[in-house]
């Protein structure tokens, strides 16, 4: 753990060569205020270092309240929680929204501008192994990382609450220095986006948070968008997802055992686990990777001569080399080349095992035929599929190959989401960026998937995206963490977050 005194001088070198220098004080970022004061933003500016030490304590007791919807944990201590930032932030008539499954959280913040913008935030966070991490995920060490500097470690870090307090951070220096915001803004939270979202739309729908939203630009995702070189990336949308278990039981079988016998009886008695198996593998073709759901893809929309362009531009820009070492990769599917693999992963919508769980897992053998076996699985959609269309042609498929008996069972999911580049909102974002003096790929969506399509679809149907820079990365994995003092001069930390996010407001406005 980073000692006090080892923080301050990282703090102080950063914000001589950040905050107060070229980047994010340059001369043309003045243009971005609009027609504000000119000494508000740079008050807000310099309240930002000030508040270093607060910023990130913040960040450490929001780490250490884990709200995990999977295993039902902190609830309602996590929306409740997300409810007092809110409030320390500025926002009002703040208040928790019931839903079927989890509160979410709304707030409001009347600035008396002309423009609203809508932020996204999710208070929940992935399930964690303890023993997997180096340092305790919920304890938000501070850790020296080689040729980064000093991050935040704990689970959440930067999924999602290492963006989301460095936004709250911004806000909060406005407050400190008694200045306007140039926008007002609208809070729409939910604790659910790590089981894929099942009650958020109960959320957005509600009467008085839905007339809100209509009166919005567009809706911003706080985000750490910097790689470790300090490349940013701007994407346009993201996939959809449907997240299901698959189980296969002898008792919904009418086969196999209806309850844990002895292995040997496997002479005689047929196996669930096999028939999961089996079931699992008519899913996708002999290359075990290109899903094979009769169709599946037959709503996939090409990828647009623009989109096309977006992705080589990215292909040429970014190493092949650097991608395989940060994922541990030696071969791309089929041993595609850079260029051919990238476009599949952003046209292609696939079905991935999560996870395969059954019968004996512990040490040594247990020798038992299981009588119940459960494959996790995901489905990744792209546009213009949806995720209640997909799960019924997983269904007619299983039941058309004999696997009718499997229960499908959906714990989560939602259509894909698109934001046209065009819009003044994703312009916007791209200007700020600009001004920064930083140069972003832009990408038609990303891989991954948030439920931006409650706000691009109807009846909302506005534009919404990721902005923010620092760097964070291992969501959903070990060592998860979130930069905070950077000692690299390409990637901002948390005081450079904090500054780019009061910047975006004034662009927006």
């Amino acid at each position: 753990m980073t000692d006090s005194s080892d923080k301050g001088l990282n703090r102080r070198e950063f914000v001589q060569g950040s905050v107060a220098g070229a980047v994010l004080a340059a001369a043309p970022m003045a243009a971005l205020a609009g027609g504000a004061k000119s000494g508000d933003k740079a008050a807000v500016l310099a309240q930002v270092p000030k508040m270093h030490d607060a910023n990130v304590k913040r960040l450490q007791d929001w780490i250490a309240l884990p709200s995990i919807a999977a295993e039902n944990r902190n609830y309602p201590e996590g929306p409740q929680y997300m409810a007092n930032l809110a409030t320390q932030a500025g926002f009002t008539d703040v208040r928790l929204v019931p839903t079927s499954g989890k509160s979410g959280v709304f707030g409001r913040l009347d600035a008396g501008a002309r423009t609203t913008v809508a932020v996204y935030f999710m208070y929940d966070v992935k399930q964690f192994v303890a023993s997997e991490w180096s340092s305790p995920p919920l304890e938000a060490r501070l850790v020296k990382k080689d040729g980064l500097g000093t991050v935040c470690m704990g689970r959440g870090a930067v999924n999602q609450k290492g963006p989301q307090n460095a936004f709250l951070s911004a806000l909060i220096a406005f407050k400190e220095t008694g200045r306007k915001l140039p926008v007002n803004l609208v809070l729409v939270c939910e604790g659910e986006e790590e089981i894929a979202s099942p009650h958020f739309g109960e959320i957005v729908m509600t009467p008085d948070i839905l007339a809100q939203l209509k009166n919005c630009v567009g809706v911003l995702l706080p985000e750490a968008g910097q790689a470790v070189d300090g490349s940013l990336q701007v994407e346009l949308g993201a996939k959809g997802v449907v997240e299901l278990e698959l189980v296969s039981s002898g008792e919904t079988w009418g086969r196999g055992p209806r309850r844990d016998v002895h292995s040997s009886l496997e002479a005689q008695v047929d196996s669930p686990s096999w028939h999961l198996v089996q079931a699992l593998n008519t899913l996708v073709e002999k290359d075990g990777h290109t899903p094979a759901v009769e169709g599946f893809s037959e709503l996939a929309k090409p990828l647009t001569p623009q989109q096309i362009q977006m992705i080589e531009a990215y292909a040429a820009a970014v190493p092949e080399e650097v991608v395989k070492k940060e994922l541990g990769v030696q071969h791309w599917v089929h041993d595609l080349n850079w260029h051919d693999s990238l476009l599949r992963l952003y046209s292609q919508p696939t079905i991935n095992i999560e996870g395969l769980v059954g019968g004996y897992t512990g040490p040594g053998g247990k020798t038992v035929l299981p009588h119940r076996a459960v494959a996790k699985i995901d489905m990744r959609l792209v546009p213009d599929m949806t995720a209640v269309d997909t799960l019924a042609k997983l269904k007619a498929h299983l039941a058309k190959h004999g696997f009718g008996d499997i229960e499908v069972n959906m714990s989560g999911g939602y259509d894909p989401t698109q934001t046209a580049l065009e819009s003044k909102f994703m312009q916007a974002v791209l200007a700020t960026y600009r001004k920064l003096g930083l140069t972003p790929q832009v990408l038609p969506r990303s891989p991954g998937s948030w439920p931006g399509y409650r706000f691009t679809n109807a009846p909302l149907s506005l534009p919404a995206g990721g902005f923010g820079l620092g760097h964070g990365t291992g969501a959903h994995a070990p060592d998860e963490y979130y930069l905070i003092d950077s000692t690299n001069p390409k990637v901002q930390g948390l005081d450079g977050a904090v500054a780019s996010f009061v910047e975006y407001l004034y662009a927006i406005a």
